[in-house]
């Protein structure tokens, strides 16, 4: 199935109309051992859930600017996508201050208290768990918030591909439409095909991280294994995972 898609939401829906039970992100932490695979059906049922707690809970509304203080991370790839549906204006590594909202991991909670909006925190646990001890006020814990929001979401006001979705550090602010074609020109640049398994082992901290960590995957049908502290991974170990894991290209640092 060709996605006619002009947002990263409609990239989404696309791949959920075309095979949902397919692999999206599997997603290594190896400083921890975690391993979790999502679905795009899975994946997507983490972005409706986000996008209403974006839109309802958060009271955030289209053109609104989320700080994501937070690393390459499937929950990352969800809040990314999640901001495209609700209309908000995602923004990888953004000074609190100067943003609505925010959206920090536990290592970033005090540079996050800069933000006079809302503020979410995030665990960062396997499989999406709780902080042990609640993250101080009046930040909410996203794994308390986020099971309850309902499984479909829709927009209140709606979304077009020529709104602003994607501010990348530096400043250059592109719309949807201008992340959906970079995305495929990343994914045809990168060899990427219905079924390709890409390895990422990029931060989430300019675009080549955030595309081939999630966009340019989402724009081909392909999937990517999206690897955390990738360095604390021994050579053999690594290439075990590429076998296990069906790899087909890889992009990380010292990658040849």
């Amino acid at each position: 199935m060709t996605s006619s898609a002009l947002t990263p939401a409609g990239l989404l829906a696309d791949a959920l109309r075309a095979d949902p039970g397919r692999p999206l992100i599997t997603f290594y932490d190896d400083a921890t051992g975690e391993r979790v695979e999502l679905s795009v059906a899975t994946f997507a049922n983490w972005v409706a859930k986000t996008a209403n707690l974006i839109q309802d809970e958060l009271g955030a509304e289209p053109g609104d600017r989320v700080a994501l203080l937070l690393p390459a991370h499937w929950q990352t790839a969800v809040w990314l996508v999640a901001a495209s549906a609700a209309g908000v204006v995602a923004v990888p590594g953004c000074d609190p201050a100067a943003a609505d909202l925010v959206v920090s991991g536990p290592d970033t909670l005090e540079e996050a208290a800069r933000c006079a909006g809302p503020r979410v925190a995030m665990a960062l646990r396997p499989l999406g768990g709780r902080f042990p001890q609640p993250p101080p006020q009046p930040f909410l814990d996203y794994a308390v918030e986020v099971p309850s929001q309902s499984d479909r979401f829709a927009p209140y006001v709606p979304v077009g591909p020529d709104d602003p979705a994607l501010e990348l550090p530096g400043g250059e602010t592109l719309t949807g439409a201008e992340v959906v074609a970079r995305a495929r020109a990343e994914a045809e640049a990168l060899g990427l095909t219905p079924g390709s398994r890409l390895l990422s082992g990029l931060p989430y901290d300019g675009w080549h991280g955030l595309a081939a960590g999630l966009l340019a995957p989402l724009a081909a049908g392909a999937s990517v294994v999206l690897c955390r502290h990738l360095d604390q991974l021994p050579a053999e170990a690594l290439e075990r995972r590429k076998d296990a894991e069906r790899v087909t290209r890889t992009v990380a640092p010292g990658a040849a």
